[in-house]
């Protein structure tokens, strides 16, 4: 068994190493950028909506629509539909750099509403206290809504995190990389059953990872602010 186990490592240990590595960098700066772009979306649905700091129907409107289109084209669809597009920005179409691209694209608008949910659950007199103290609507963005909403902020970064890792495995389908790569072309193309095994424990693994660092991330935050 010991020998089995040897030459496994010897044989695909590197190969899944380095597919752990292109799934952790793809995943976590898809993540990133998806918030660059999500976050202030998703605050701009927040304050302009009907009961907002700010009420703008047109822009609430128009951004509810975008969101909501970009998130009903199944990723699959979406990551060939923009391989031009991702060409066009990254010069390639294939590897993690060609993933990133359709991964934030799908990902900024989930980030969207993950962060107009939480920023929904602050309590309005909270945000009524912040108006009557003469507080900016900037302020209240940063010091009220964000600040309040922090742990639930933390446990949707984790979610969307996890949501694209599963991504990062369908990108595998078009050469992206990674252990979904890995996956299919050992698994499923090769009938080689133990590395497609090995690479969706491993998938699983990180996923444990993830969403534990997340809950304790968000619990200490939330007992630091009581």
């Amino acid at each position: 068994m010991g020998q089995i186990i040897s030459q496994f490592i010897a044989d695909y240990g590197e190969l899944l190493v380095e597919g752990v590595r292109d799934t952790i960098i793809m995943t976590a700066v898809a993540t990133l950028l998806a918030y660059v772009i999500g976050l202030p979306i998703g605050v701009l649905l927040i304050t302009s909506a009907k009961k907002g700091i700010r009420p703008n129907a047109p822009l609430n409107t128009v951004l509810g629509w975008i969101v909501n289109i970009v998130r009903s084209v199944p990723f699959i669809i979406l990551l060939v539909a923009i391989i031009p597009l991702t060409r066009l920005i990254v010069g390639t179409s294939l590897g993690v750099p060609g993933a990133i691209v359709p991964l934030v694209i799908t990902a900024a608008p989930f980030v969207a509403r993950v962060v107009e949910q939480s920023l929904a659950e602050v309590d309005g007199s909270l945000v009524e206290a912040a108006q009557s103290f003469g507080a900016s609507n900037l302020q209240i963005v940063f010091k009220v809504l964000l600040f309040e909403s922090l742990p639930s902020l933390v446990r949707g970064a984790a979610l969307t995190f996890i949501t694209l890792f599963g991504f990062s495995a369908m990108a595998g389908t078009v050469g992206a990389g990674g252990l979904g790569d890995i996956a299919i072309r050992y698994g499923y193309q090769r009938y080689q059953y133990d590395v497609m095994t090995v690479a969706v424990i491993l998938c699983v693994i990180l996923v444990q990872i993830v969403q534990t660092i997340g809950d304790v991330v968000s619990n200490r935050i939330d007992h630091h602010e009581r």
